[in-house]
């Protein structure tokens, strides 16, 4: 007899039910987020049949946490249910929209009773993988959220000290750069700006560790701060000034532990086994092309063929045909994540790979605008990732792209072999 388990989570308790092949209801718990509770878990199970040999499949609405750790610890295959799909799922038990944390427990059960085949359980990566994964999206939050900071700080510089976001917008990274927040630090208002002389403004900037053009840039902020400019009451641009330190400390912690999941990531990467296949690529460097093996992982059952893959990174389009209506459009339903570093390697590799930019010139000339023809040039890059990966070679241009004569006209395609896989 088939069971299948469905855990509805909470914070301090979980609801467990089992359920057979024919939809009864075998057994109901709550047990707490403690190791008796998971103790209690295994039990439930054992009773219900569960073994080494045949484990009971669960199905929870989240990929993470303490209980799913240990679930997929103990080799069971665990199915992220998304919320809204469960919430579907409920409306075909009532509709009077009752809930309650035990019948979602058993419309989870009942999900993978009826259309197990169509969710996917979590990849069983390695550990190093899954530790290589939580410090690759780190950093990216960290990024994320110093770019959300860094916009914040510029709004407020607006209204009260505009000729700072002048001073530095040609620098790389605007105010978010080190020099910026070094010179904001000692002159936050206007007032405090004109104050300061060049020898000061010179020892700001080395001890942020700018070595080139020192006098230079001194000279040209110390200039800068004096021109005349709109100005706030002095109250006021006080006031603002605090603020904008309170921000410049938060962005410096961010960008602080930005800079230290960095040198994490790229370290525990380095160990990894796939680490030469992925940075053989062109336009990933080692902290892009962690971020991209974090979200496909190191399970290679996880993606049946390239396509899925694909699918996955929302590369693919996909087709809305009803009708006479017929519409080719990219997919929005994807691991944004993935998607977001995807755009980066392609981009990248347009400087990096001839290949890479006769493909996009071509995607261009065809009509593709500029995201269009990146996220076929990112399709093709998943499709020769994934063969490479599969077969354990590097990346090989000239089967990635064949060369072209002098005419124009694209060369007879190779076998099907090392990177050569089509978009």
């Amino acid at each position: 007899m088939k069971v299948y388990c469905g855990i509805d989570w909470a914070e301090k308790h979980h609801d467990i039910a089992l359920v057979d092949e024919a939809g009864t209801v075998l057994a109901q718990r709550r047990i707490a987020e403690s190791p008796q509770g998971y103790e209690e878990l295994l039990t439930l199970l054992a009773e219900a049949g569960d073994s080494a040999e045949a484990p009971i499949p669960v199905a929870i609405e989240t990929p993470r946490g303490l209980l799913v750790a240990q679930l997929r610890a103990s080799g069971r295959r665990v199915f992220a249910i998304n919320p809204l799909s469960a919430s579907r799922y409920r409306d075909r038990h009532s509709v009077s929209r009752k809930k309650s944390d035990r019948q979602d427990a058993v419309v989870l059960a009942n999900i993978l009773r009826t259309d197990m085949a169509l969710h996917r359980s979590l990849p069983a990566d390695s550990h190093q993988a899954q530790a290589i994964a939580v410090l690759a999206r780190g950093h990216q939050d960290a990024v994320w959220r110093i770019h959300r900071i860094g916009n914040e700080l510029r709004s407020l510089l607006r209204e009260y000290y505009p000729a700072f976001l002048t001073l530095f917008a040609g620098q790389e990274g605007g105010i978010t750069c080190r020099e910026a927040r070094a010179v904001l630090k000692v002159a936050p208002t206007p007032a405090a700006a004109r104050l300061l002389t060049v020898t000061e403004l010179r020892a700001v900037l080395k001890s942020c560790g700018r070595i080139y053009h020192l006098q230079t840039w001194a000279e040209r902020l110390h200039a800068g701060f004096r021109e005349d400019q709109l100005r706030q009451q002095t109250p006021i641009e006080e006031a603002m000034g605090r603020q904008a330190l309170a921000l410049l400390a938060v962005l410096d912690a961010a960008c602080q532990a930005a800079a230290d999941l960095h040198q994490a990531t790229v370290t525990a990467f380095r160990d990894h086994p796939d680490h030469d296949i992925v940075t053989s690529f062109p336009g990933l460097g080692e902290l892009t092309a962690a971020r991209l093996f974090a979200e496909i992982g190191d399970d290679r059952t996880r993606f049946t063929d390239a396509r899925a893959l694909k699918a996955y990174a929302g590369a693919a389009p996909i087709t809305r045909a009803s009708g006479r209506s017929r519409a080719v459009v990219h997919r929005r339903v994807k691991n944004r994540r993935l998607a977001a570093v995807g755009y980066i390697w392609a981009f990248a590799s347009l400087t990096a790979s001839s290949g890479a930019r006769g493909h996009y010139d071509r995607r261009k000339e065809h009509g593709d605008r500029h995201s269009a023809a990146l996220r076929n040039l990112y399709n093709r890059f998943l499709g020769c990732l994934f063969h490479c990966l599969a077969t354990r070679q590097p990346y090989s241009e000239h089967l990635a792209f064949p060369t072209t004569d002098t005419g124009g006209s694209t060369a007879p395609r190779p076998p099907r072999t090392a990177a050569a896989v089509d978009a």
